[in-house]
Protein backbone atom coordinates (compact mmCIF):
# COMPACT_ATOMS: atom_id res chain seq x y z
CA UNK A 1 0.00 0.00 0.00
CA UNK A 2 2.98 2.31 0.46
CA UNK A 3 4.77 1.61 -2.57
CA UNK A 4 2.77 4.22 -4.68
CA UNK A 5 2.84 6.68 -2.28
CA UNK A 6 7.18 6.23 -1.85
CA UNK A 7 7.14 6.41 -5.55
CA UNK A 8 5.41 9.87 -5.74
CA UNK A 9 8.10 11.01 -3.24
CA UNK A 10 11.31 10.27 -4.80
CA UNK A 11 10.16 10.87 -8.14
CA UNK A 12 9.00 14.32 -7.04
CA UNK A 13 12.04 14.62 -5.22
CA UNK A 14 14.29 13.79 -7.65
CA UNK A 15 12.46 15.81 -10.61
CA UNK A 16 12.75 18.69 -8.17
CA UNK A 17 16.72 18.57 -7.41
CA UNK A 18 17.19 18.18 -11.49
CA UNK A 19 17.64 20.92 -14.47
CA UNK A 20 14.25 21.84 -15.73
CA UNK A 21 15.54 20.94 -18.77
CA UNK A 22 15.33 17.02 -17.38
CA UNK A 23 11.51 15.60 -17.34
CA UNK A 24 11.13 13.13 -14.98
CA UNK A 25 7.15 14.50 -14.55
CA UNK A 26 5.71 12.05 -16.71
CA UNK A 27 7.43 8.81 -14.51
CA UNK A 28 4.82 9.67 -11.90
CA UNK A 29 2.22 7.75 -14.08
CA UNK A 30 3.74 4.85 -12.85
CA UNK A 31 2.30 5.22 -9.21
CA UNK A 32 -1.24 4.89 -9.93
CA UNK A 33 -0.55 2.08 -12.70
CA UNK A 34 0.77 0.25 -9.78
CA UNK A 35 -2.18 0.87 -7.46
CA UNK A 36 -4.57 -0.25 -9.81
CA UNK A 37 -2.55 -3.74 -9.90
CA UNK A 38 -3.69 -4.18 -6.17
CA UNK A 39 -6.26 -1.76 -4.89
CA UNK A 40 -9.97 -0.44 -5.96
CA UNK A 41 -10.80 2.82 -8.04
CA UNK A 42 -10.69 4.99 -5.15
CA UNK A 43 -7.44 4.72 -3.92
CA UNK A 44 -6.42 4.76 -7.17
CA UNK A 45 -8.03 8.28 -7.62
CA UNK A 46 -6.65 9.60 -4.31
CA UNK A 47 -2.95 8.80 -5.91
CA UNK A 48 -3.80 10.17 -9.18
CA UNK A 49 -4.33 13.45 -7.49
CA UNK A 50 -1.25 13.20 -5.43
CA UNK A 51 0.84 12.36 -8.85
CA UNK A 52 -0.56 15.43 -10.08
CA UNK A 53 -0.54 17.53 -7.41
CA UNK A 54 2.99 16.92 -6.66
CA UNK A 55 3.85 17.54 -10.89
CA UNK A 56 2.05 20.47 -10.04
CA UNK A 57 4.01 21.64 -6.97
CA UNK A 58 7.76 20.57 -8.74
CA UNK A 59 6.41 22.76 -11.76
CA UNK A 60 5.76 25.99 -8.95
CA UNK A 61 8.88 25.06 -7.41
CA UNK A 62 10.91 25.91 -10.97
CA UNK A 63 8.66 28.40 -11.95
CA UNK A 64 7.26 26.50 -15.50
CA UNK A 65 4.14 26.87 -14.72
CA UNK A 66 2.28 28.36 -18.36
CA UNK A 67 5.20 27.14 -20.19
CA UNK A 68 3.64 24.98 -22.76
CA UNK A 69 5.45 21.78 -22.88
CA UNK A 70 5.33 21.55 -18.96
CA UNK A 71 1.27 22.22 -18.96
CA UNK A 72 0.64 19.87 -21.86
CA UNK A 73 3.17 17.22 -19.99
CA UNK A 74 0.82 17.89 -16.75
CA UNK A 75 -2.34 17.60 -18.38
CA UNK A 76 -1.23 14.14 -20.09
CA UNK A 77 -0.32 13.05 -16.69
CA UNK A 78 -4.27 13.95 -15.80
CA UNK A 79 -5.50 12.16 -18.37
CA UNK A 80 -3.32 9.09 -17.80
CA UNK A 81 -4.32 9.30 -14.26
CA UNK A 82 -8.47 9.39 -15.15
CA UNK A 83 -8.23 6.71 -17.71
CA UNK A 84 -6.49 4.08 -15.21
CA UNK A 85 -8.92 5.13 -12.61
CA UNK A 86 -12.20 4.34 -15.13
CA UNK A 87 -10.67 1.45 -16.12
CA UNK A 88 -10.16 0.22 -12.62
CA UNK A 89 -13.42 1.22 -11.74
CA UNK A 90 -14.74 -0.76 -14.54
CA UNK A 91 -12.72 -4.27 -13.47
CA UNK A 92 -13.99 -4.14 -10.04
CA UNK A 93 -17.36 -3.59 -11.75
CA UNK A 94 -16.66 -7.08 -13.60
CA UNK A 95 -15.32 -8.86 -10.43
CA UNK A 96 -18.46 -8.26 -8.59
CA UNK A 97 -20.55 -9.65 -11.56
CA UNK A 98 -17.86 -12.88 -11.69
CA UNK A 99 -18.49 -13.32 -8.23
CA UNK A 100 -21.85 -13.29 -8.38
CA UNK A 101 -21.92 -15.60 -11.32
CA UNK A 102 -19.37 -17.94 -9.53
CA UNK A 103 -22.07 -18.10 -6.35
CA UNK A 104 -24.89 -18.89 -8.24
CA UNK A 105 -22.97 -21.30 -10.26
CA UNK A 106 -21.62 -23.28 -7.32
CA UNK A 107 -25.64 -22.48 -5.85
CA UNK A 108 -26.83 -24.54 -8.55
CA UNK A 109 -24.22 -27.31 -8.65
CA UNK A 110 -25.38 -27.58 -5.22
CA UNK A 111 -28.84 -28.09 -6.33
CA UNK A 112 -28.43 -30.01 -9.33
CA UNK A 113 -25.70 -31.90 -8.59
CA UNK A 114 -25.80 -32.80 -4.52
CA UNK A 115 -23.04 -34.57 -3.77
CA UNK A 116 -22.96 -38.28 -2.92
CA UNK A 117 -22.55 -39.34 0.57
CA UNK A 118 -19.22 -41.65 1.42
CA UNK A 119 -21.46 -43.95 2.39
CA UNK A 120 -24.73 -45.34 0.73
CA UNK A 121 -25.94 -48.63 2.23
CA UNK A 122 -23.03 -51.23 1.98
CA UNK A 123 -21.36 -48.92 -0.52
CA UNK A 124 -18.48 -47.01 -0.17
CA UNK A 125 -18.72 -44.06 -2.72
CA UNK A 126 -17.01 -40.60 -3.95
CA UNK A 127 -17.93 -38.71 -7.20
CA UNK A 128 -16.12 -35.61 -8.77
CA UNK A 129 -16.87 -33.11 -11.36
CA UNK A 130 -14.86 -31.04 -13.93
CA UNK A 131 -16.48 -28.50 -16.12
CA UNK A 132 -14.76 -27.41 -19.38
CA UNK A 133 -15.70 -24.10 -18.93
CA UNK A 134 -12.90 -22.07 -16.75
CA UNK A 135 -15.78 -20.26 -14.22
CA UNK A 136 -18.51 -22.80 -14.78
CA UNK A 137 -18.96 -25.30 -11.95
CA UNK A 138 -22.19 -27.48 -13.90
CA UNK A 139 -22.88 -28.57 -17.52
CA UNK A 140 -24.73 -31.44 -19.42
CA UNK A 141 -22.86 -34.22 -17.74
CA UNK A 142 -24.75 -35.67 -14.31
CA UNK A 143 -24.86 -38.39 -11.95
CA UNK A 144 -26.96 -39.44 -8.63
CA UNK A 145 -28.19 -41.99 -6.31
CA UNK A 146 -30.87 -43.23 -4.82
CA UNK A 147 -32.01 -46.49 -2.29
CA UNK A 148 -34.63 -48.51 -2.79
CA UNK A 149 -35.91 -50.69 0.52
CA UNK A 150 -33.17 -53.22 -0.74
CA UNK A 151 -30.47 -52.02 -3.21
CA UNK A 152 -28.69 -48.72 -4.40
CA UNK A 153 -29.37 -47.49 -7.91
CA UNK A 154 -26.71 -45.03 -9.65
CA UNK A 155 -27.19 -42.87 -12.91
CA UNK A 156 -24.55 -41.29 -14.46
CA UNK A 157 -25.03 -39.67 -18.25
CA UNK A 158 -24.17 -36.96 -20.37
CA UNK A 159 -26.53 -34.59 -22.60
CA UNK A 160 -26.17 -34.12 -25.76
CA UNK A 161 -25.22 -30.10 -26.50
CA UNK A 162 -23.73 -27.49 -24.28
CA UNK A 163 -25.15 -23.90 -22.50
CA UNK A 164 -28.21 -23.67 -20.27
CA UNK A 165 -30.19 -26.01 -22.76
CA UNK A 166 -27.73 -28.82 -21.56
CA UNK A 167 -27.87 -27.97 -17.82
CA UNK A 168 -31.79 -27.92 -18.26
CA UNK A 169 -32.59 -31.38 -19.44
CA UNK A 170 -29.88 -32.60 -16.94
CA UNK A 171 -31.91 -30.81 -14.05
CA UNK A 172 -34.95 -32.62 -15.64
CA UNK A 173 -33.11 -35.96 -16.15
CA UNK A 174 -32.41 -35.64 -12.27
CA UNK A 175 -35.66 -34.84 -11.15
CA UNK A 176 -37.41 -38.03 -12.90
CA UNK A 177 -34.60 -40.03 -11.53
CA UNK A 178 -34.88 -38.97 -7.99
CA UNK A 179 -38.76 -39.23 -8.20
CA UNK A 180 -39.04 -43.25 -9.58
CA UNK A 181 -35.50 -44.75 -8.38
CA UNK A 182 -36.41 -45.81 -5.13
CA UNK A 183 -39.77 -47.89 -6.67
CA UNK A 184 -39.19 -51.76 -7.11
CA UNK A 185 -39.94 -51.64 -10.85
CA UNK A 186 -36.81 -53.07 -12.94
CA UNK A 187 -33.75 -51.59 -13.88
CA UNK A 188 -35.10 -51.87 -17.51
CA UNK A 189 -38.64 -50.45 -16.34
CA UNK A 190 -36.74 -47.07 -14.84
CA UNK A 191 -34.59 -46.75 -18.29
CA UNK A 192 -37.46 -46.78 -19.85
CA UNK A 193 -39.43 -44.40 -17.82
CA UNK A 194 -36.71 -41.92 -17.83
CA UNK A 195 -36.61 -42.07 -21.70
CA UNK A 196 -40.08 -41.13 -21.60
CA UNK A 197 -39.17 -38.19 -19.36
CA UNK A 198 -36.40 -36.35 -22.03
CA UNK A 199 -38.97 -38.11 -24.93
CA UNK A 200 -41.60 -35.94 -23.84
CA UNK A 201 -40.62 -33.05 -21.78
CA UNK A 202 -41.96 -29.89 -23.87
CA UNK A 203 -38.23 -27.88 -22.97
CA UNK A 204 -36.34 -31.24 -24.87
CA UNK A 205 -36.50 -32.44 -28.19
CA UNK A 206 -35.22 -29.94 -30.65
CA UNK A 207 -32.80 -27.12 -30.24
CA UNK A 208 -31.83 -24.83 -33.33
CA UNK A 209 -32.75 -28.24 -35.37
CA UNK A 210 -31.06 -30.85 -33.46
CA UNK A 211 -32.33 -33.40 -31.57
CA UNK A 212 -31.86 -33.92 -27.62
CA UNK A 213 -30.68 -36.84 -26.16
CA UNK A 214 -28.84 -38.35 -22.78
CA UNK A 215 -26.47 -41.01 -22.72
CA UNK A 216 -26.54 -42.84 -19.62
CA UNK A 217 -25.31 -46.13 -17.55
CA UNK A 218 -27.71 -47.30 -14.90
CA UNK A 219 -26.60 -49.86 -12.48
CA UNK A 220 -28.61 -51.65 -9.57
CA UNK A 221 -26.23 -52.96 -6.62
CA UNK A 222 -28.46 -54.93 -4.26
CA UNK A 223 -27.40 -55.20 -0.41
CA UNK A 224 -26.88 -58.75 -0.09
CA UNK A 225 -23.71 -57.85 -2.59
CA UNK A 226 -22.06 -60.32 -4.59
CA UNK A 227 -23.33 -58.77 -8.23
CA UNK A 228 -24.32 -55.31 -9.95
CA UNK A 229 -26.98 -55.15 -12.94
CA UNK A 230 -26.71 -52.57 -15.36
CA UNK A 231 -28.59 -50.98 -18.52
CA UNK A 232 -26.59 -49.65 -21.00
CA UNK A 233 -28.03 -46.53 -22.80
CA UNK A 234 -25.51 -45.43 -25.22
CA UNK A 235 -23.21 -44.70 -22.50
CA UNK A 236 -19.48 -45.69 -22.27
CA UNK A 237 -19.33 -48.60 -20.39
CA UNK A 238 -18.06 -49.03 -16.58
CA UNK A 239 -15.03 -50.50 -15.61
CA UNK A 240 -14.21 -52.95 -12.87
CA UNK A 241 -10.84 -52.85 -10.89
CA UNK A 242 -10.53 -56.22 -9.37
CA UNK A 243 -6.78 -56.84 -8.34
CA UNK A 244 -5.32 -54.45 -10.21
CA UNK A 245 -6.57 -55.80 -13.24
CA UNK A 246 -9.89 -53.66 -15.18
CA UNK A 247 -12.75 -54.84 -17.14
CA UNK A 248 -15.22 -53.39 -19.30
CA UNK A 249 -18.83 -53.94 -17.72
CA UNK A 250 -20.40 -54.23 -21.79
CA UNK A 251 -21.46 -58.10 -22.29
CA UNK A 252 -24.79 -56.72 -24.15
CA UNK A 253 -25.12 -54.37 -26.78
CA UNK A 254 -25.67 -51.31 -25.78
CA UNK A 255 -29.14 -49.80 -25.77
CA UNK A 256 -30.30 -46.06 -27.71
CA UNK A 257 -29.60 -42.99 -25.78
CA UNK A 258 -32.22 -41.72 -23.37
CA UNK A 259 -35.03 -39.66 -25.63
CA UNK A 260 -33.87 -42.05 -28.81
CA UNK A 261 -36.09 -45.27 -27.29
CA UNK A 262 -38.35 -45.44 -30.42
CA UNK A 263 -34.85 -46.83 -31.81
CA UNK A 264 -34.82 -49.61 -29.42
CA UNK A 265 -36.25 -52.83 -30.04
CA UNK A 266 -37.66 -54.80 -27.50
CA UNK A 267 -37.05 -54.66 -23.78
CA UNK A 268 -33.33 -52.91 -22.25
CA UNK A 269 -31.09 -55.28 -22.15
CA UNK A 270 -29.69 -56.14 -18.32
CA UNK A 271 -26.60 -57.29 -17.94
CA UNK A 272 -25.81 -58.64 -14.25
CA UNK A 273 -21.98 -58.83 -13.13
CA UNK A 274 -19.75 -60.36 -10.01
CA UNK A 275 -19.32 -57.11 -7.76
CA UNK A 276 -17.81 -58.60 -4.44
CA UNK A 277 -16.18 -57.10 -1.00
CA UNK A 278 -12.90 -55.35 -2.55
CA UNK A 279 -13.96 -55.02 -5.95
CA UNK A 280 -14.07 -51.47 -7.07
CA UNK A 281 -16.67 -49.94 -10.16
CA UNK A 282 -15.83 -46.39 -11.87
CA UNK A 283 -18.62 -44.97 -13.76
CA UNK A 284 -17.35 -42.11 -16.38
CA UNK A 285 -18.60 -39.49 -19.17
CA UNK A 286 -16.88 -39.50 -22.16
CA UNK A 287 -15.29 -36.13 -21.32
CA UNK A 288 -12.55 -38.24 -19.15
CA UNK A 289 -11.99 -40.66 -22.30
CA UNK A 290 -12.06 -38.67 -24.98
CA UNK A 291 -9.50 -35.93 -23.21
CA UNK A 292 -6.14 -35.29 -25.59
CA UNK A 293 -3.14 -34.23 -24.88
CA UNK A 294 -1.18 -31.89 -27.02
CA UNK A 295 0.00 -34.64 -29.54
CA UNK A 296 -4.06 -35.22 -29.58
CA UNK A 297 -3.68 -39.02 -28.30
CA UNK A 298 -6.41 -40.07 -26.53
CA UNK A 299 -6.36 -40.70 -22.31
CA UNK A 300 -6.28 -44.54 -21.98
CA UNK A 301 -8.63 -44.58 -19.09
CA UNK A 302 -8.30 -48.37 -18.20
CA UNK A 303 -4.61 -48.67 -18.70
CA UNK A 304 -4.40 -46.00 -16.16
CA UNK A 305 -6.54 -47.43 -13.74
CA UNK A 306 -4.93 -50.38 -13.75
CA UNK A 307 -1.35 -48.93 -13.47
CA UNK A 308 -2.86 -46.88 -10.32
CA UNK A 309 -3.81 -50.41 -8.39
CA UNK A 310 -6.26 -51.00 -5.74
CA UNK A 311 -7.53 -47.30 -3.31
CA UNK A 312 -10.64 -46.74 -2.11
CA UNK A 313 -13.04 -44.61 -4.19
CA UNK A 314 -11.71 -41.31 -3.06
CA UNK A 315 -8.30 -42.23 -3.85
CA UNK A 316 -8.61 -43.54 -7.31
CA UNK A 317 -10.61 -40.40 -7.75
CA UNK A 318 -8.15 -37.97 -6.21
CA UNK A 319 -5.70 -39.66 -8.75
CA UNK A 320 -7.91 -39.66 -12.04
CA UNK A 321 -8.47 -35.59 -11.25
CA UNK A 322 -5.33 -34.95 -10.73
CA UNK A 323 -3.71 -37.49 -13.40
CA UNK A 324 -6.11 -36.20 -16.12
CA UNK A 325 -5.81 -32.42 -15.69
CA UNK A 326 -2.18 -33.07 -16.19
CA UNK A 327 -2.85 -34.88 -18.74
CA UNK A 328 -4.61 -32.45 -21.02
CA UNK A 329 -2.25 -29.25 -19.44
CA UNK A 330 -5.22 -27.97 -17.34
CA UNK A 331 -8.05 -27.69 -19.10
CA UNK A 332 -10.16 -30.08 -20.45
CA UNK A 333 -12.47 -29.49 -24.17
CA UNK A 334 -15.33 -31.34 -22.67
CA UNK A 335 -17.10 -31.71 -19.58
CA UNK A 336 -16.13 -34.53 -17.01
CA UNK A 337 -17.50 -36.28 -14.40
CA UNK A 338 -16.69 -39.67 -12.86
CA UNK A 339 -18.64 -42.35 -9.69
CA UNK A 340 -16.57 -45.12 -7.99
CA UNK A 341 -18.14 -47.24 -6.50
CA UNK A 342 -16.77 -50.23 -3.47
CA UNK A 343 -18.82 -52.99 -1.37
CA UNK A 344 -17.67 -52.48 2.60
CA UNK A 345 -17.21 -55.21 4.49
CA UNK A 346 -20.53 -56.91 6.04
CA UNK A 347 -18.40 -55.48 9.20
CA UNK A 348 -18.15 -51.93 8.69
CA UNK A 349 -21.98 -51.69 7.51
CA UNK A 350 -23.76 -48.55 8.72
CA UNK A 351 -27.15 -49.19 11.36
CA UNK A 352 -28.59 -47.61 9.29
CA UNK A 353 -29.10 -47.27 5.89
CA UNK A 354 -28.44 -43.45 4.37
CA UNK A 355 -30.90 -42.47 1.52
CA UNK A 356 -28.43 -40.71 -1.25
CA UNK A 357 -31.49 -38.40 -1.96
CA UNK A 358 -32.31 -37.17 1.49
Amino acid sequence: MALPFVMIALIALADALTPPYVELGPLLMAAPAVTAAFAGPKLTALVSVLAVGARLLVASLQHTVGVSSRDGEIAALAAGAIVVVVFTAVRDRHRRVLSQVRSVSETAQKVLLRPLPDRIGPLTVASVYLAAEAEAQIGGDLYAAARTRTSTRLLIGDVRGKGLAAVGDAAMLLGSFYGFAHRQESLPALAEHLDGSVRWDPHSGQDNGEERFVTAVLLDVPDHGGCVEVVNCGHPPPLMLRHGTVAQLDRSRSAPPLGLGEFNSGEYALDEFTFEEGDLLLLYTDGVIEARDRSGAFYLLPERLAAWGDGTPEEVLRRLRGDLLAYVGGRLADDAAAIAVMCAPPARLPSVTQDATT
